[in-house]
């Protein structure tokens, strides 16, 4: 296993820059830094046929959405729709930040993406960010009209600690009634964040490669209350007892990060529930690989492949 020399000009930058000390910051701070240096690194924004901003509500108060429309789009006729729920470790992280892979699937497609700004700890604790999530999911299958989607073509999806709420979402859907969901989108998420297993990846790629253990630990000291049980199901989606009946899935991994082994056990779990599973491990690529558009070729490859995926999706 050889780091890939893009992504090790990537770990080099993020090593200068400061961002692998996230943790020794303030939060705010921490925040702002984060996304500065994805924005600056990477694809540039693709002209789209509109872009909304707006609230709607939520079990504990409004929830901040940015709706992208395609280019082109017409909204006499339904378009599929993706539900976006961006990584950063419940902390940091946003919408604006992932808004260039997105405006690139909303346009190739052909589908509307609502991407959620969910609220961050450690002002807000477990499980808040999951159910602004799990509000924004059920408000687009609610509101398809407004929209001008197809509510049986409704895939949900993230990145990091996005993936994550999104496979706990689709658990949820599927005991609680719906809505249904037709694809679920998995880049490289932490099924295990309790480190609950012994996979050898979580030793291997802990230090160097982006992703620490000790950022993971601040992550969860920020987001996790103190009366957490760390066999909750909707924090650790290992753990549940079953996995049937979720919708199919592309797993996205990243072959030089802890979470590498995590995300092939769980696509491995799934397929043995018999859900189809779409996997994908690229090689010499770390964790986050995906948002460096500028400067890592496999992050654009790995988008093709999402979107390729969509499309299958929505075409059935």
């Amino acid at each position: 296993m050889k780091i890939h020399p893009q992504a090790q000009i990537v770990i080099d930058m993020l090593s200068s820059d400061g961002v692998n000390i996230l943790s020794q910051m303030t939060v705010p701070e921490a925040r702002a830094h984060y996304d500065k240096v994805i924005l600056e690194n990477n694809l540039d924004l693709a002209e789209v046929g509109a872009v909304e901003d707006r609230e709607i509500d939520g079990i504990h108060g409004p929830i901040p959405i940015r709706i992208i429309w395609p280019f082109g789009a017409d909204k006499a006729t339904p378009l599929p729709v993706f539900v976006f729920l961006h990584g950063g470790g419940w902390v940091i992280g946003s919408v604006a930040s992932r808004e260039p892979q997105l405006r690139q699937i909303a346009n190739r497609a052909n589908c509307i993406v609502v991407a959620v700004s969910y609220r961050l700890a450690p002002e807000n604790k477990f499980p808040a960010a999951l159910d602004d999530s799990i509000a924004a999911i059920r408000w687009t299958a609610d509101n398809a009209d407004e929209l001008g989607s197809d509510t049986s073509r409704l895939a949900i999806g993230g990145d990091s600690s996005g993936g994550n709420m999104a496979i706990v979402a689709a658990l949820n859907f599927r005991d609680n009634g719906g809505p249904d969901i037709c694809y679920q989108l998995l880049i490289y998420p932490p099924t295990d964040p309790m480190l609950t297993r012994d996979f050898p990846s979580y030793k291997l790629f802990d230090g160097g490669y982006v992703l620490t253990r000790k950022q993971g630990d601040w992550y969860k000291e920020c987001y996790l209350p103190d009366d957490f049980d760390p066999t909750d199901v909707r924090y650790s989606p290992i753990l549940a007892d079953d996995f049937s009946g979720l919708p199919p899935a592309l797993i996205i991994t990243a072959e030089c990060d802890p979470l590498c082994d995590a995300g092939a056990n769980f696509a491995n779990l799934l397929q043995q529930a018999g859900v189809v599973v779409d996997y994908q491990c690229y090689e010499g690529m770390i964790h986050t690989f995906w948002h460096w558009g500028k400067l890592i070729d496999a992050a654009n490859i790995a988008l093709d492949k999402c979107i390729e995926g969509l499309n299958d999706a929505f075409a059935k």
